[in-house]
């Protein structure tokens, strides 16, 4: 009887130790998601916003419909934020934007760019940075960085940016003086950054653009747009939705009365009569030079994620899948069936056939110039390397929330950011 209660008296300490033990494990994991190493911003792709627009609190473009991305992830102490910049402006200026958002100054698009397309070299001035001490050493003489996330065509904007801010542009130097010069073009901060993420981003560009042009509707659509730009810019909406094409004159700065305003339609011609847009940029041949010049930093490190919502047909076509959106629809299929460029000599083939209803899975895997692997969980990672994540099913708005649950969309982004807290630091 003595023996049986001995055991017992031993079983119930062994479990209580066990317990213990995982709870304090448990503990121990919690607290350490709690640490965030660096503040995440996440940039908006194509026809986007972000935190600053009236319609982000209506609609998060960060989470759709599902949820408000990033006041989950806030709450889970993971510092975010939603970036803002033109919906309709080319990589470059977007970057310029983006940049003096972060860090609180007056957007510079450069003294040669600007020049370059004849529009005006300011823009807006932010008079807060979205993250204090960026790049700046903190108490222990670490510099402190950032993870950016760039949705659509915001892959191009986070890369650029990583790339303007460690190799900086020679154009810009040679035609500025050094005393008159934005920081964004100088050089040596490829430290600021921890890493680039990428969501169905064209890298390589999208054959959508070369079967717009077939279709004659490439310029009546930028002269469509750009005519919706300035007419809500100019009306009670500016600041609901945001355009920042203040540099063209197209549109006036929210709540700037001061912004000179100029005529509509000297303004309408000049944004049209350049190649300065993000319509323009969306070509395999523009996306080559973007690529040319955005080469990966050493120190900091690249994930790409693509997405696919199109099945193979007997013909050898792609065609949508029944859960695709049904306004991408239309496009999935074109481009389903485009495997011959008929319009330059840049090869497209039935590789580009399969995409996200926007974007070709082969453009949104990698930047074709760049060194990649595919991603394996518990690989050892490095820096300035390409890591291809297995591409998912969905179309081109799965991966910000649309036509997912809320469990969905937080499911996939604790795991990207899971990922990213586990990198080891760098420099």
């Amino acid at each position: 009887m003595k023996a049986k209660i001995v055991k017992r008296t031993l079983s119930l300490i062994t479990v209580l130790a066990l317990i213990f033990t995982l709870a304090a494990q448990g503990a121990g994991a919690i607290q350490s998601a709690d640490v965030n190493k660096y503040p995440y911003v996440y940039v908006h792709g194509l026809f986007g916003w972000g935190a600053d627009e009236g319609i982000d609190d209506t609609l998060p473009y960060w989470g759709s419909a599902s949820c408000s991305l990033m006041d989950e992830l806030n709450k889970l102490h993971y510092e975010s934020y939603a970036a803002s910049v033109g919906p309709m402006s080319s990589n470059w200026d977007r970057v310029c934007e983006l940049y003096a958002q972060i860090t609180g100054t007056r957007v510079d698009y450069g003294k040669a760019h600007s020049e370059k397309f004849n529009h005006s070299r300011y823009g807006r001035t932010y008079t807060k940075p979205m993250i204090e001490g960026w790049g700046e050493p903190d108490a222990d003489g670490n510099i402190k960085k950032i993870n950016l996330v760039g949705h659509s065509f915001g892959g191009a904007t986070v890369r650029t940016l990583t790339a303007l801010l460690a190799y900086g542009s020679e154009e810009e130097q040679a035609a500025t003086s050094p005393d008159d010069i934005s920081p964004l073009f100088t050089g040596g901060k490829g430290n600021y950054i921890n890493s680039v993420t990428t969501l169905c981003a064209p890298h390589n560009g999208t054959t959508l653009a070369y079967i717009i042009d077939g279709m004659n509707m490439a310029e009546l659509g930028k002269a469509a747009c750009y005519a919706y730009a300035g007419l809500m810019g100019r009306s009670k909406l500016n600041g609901y939705v945001d355009f920042h094409l203040e540099q063209f004159g197209l549109t006036p700065i929210p709540g700037d009365g001061s912004t000179p305003e100029e005529a509509f339609i000297k303004a309408f011609m000049t944004i049209m009569t350049h190649t300065d847009t993000a319509a323009d940029d969306m070509y395999p041949e523009r996306a080559e030079e973007i690529n040319k010049f955005s080469k990966p930093v050493d120190g900091v490190y690249y994930f790409s994620y693509s997405y696919q919502t199109t099945r193979k047909t007997l013909a050898g076509t792609q065609v949508p899948k029944i859960k695709t959106l049904v306004v991408l629809r239309p496009s999935a299929t074109l481009l389903g069936a485009y495997s011959k460029n008929l319009f330059s000599d840049y090869k497209i083939d039935a590789s580009w056939l399969p995409n996200d209803g926007l974007v070709n899975v082969v453009s949104a895997r990698y930047p074709f110039t760049d060194e990649h692997e595919d991603y394996t969980p518990g690989m050892e990672l490095e820096t300035a390397k390409w890591y291809v994540m297995p591409t998912r099913e969905g179309d081109h708005g799965t991966v910000i929330g649309m036509q997912s649950t809320k469990r969905q969309t937080l499911s996939f982004y604790y795991e990207l950011t899971d990922l990213i807290e586990s990198l080891p630091v760098t420099d």
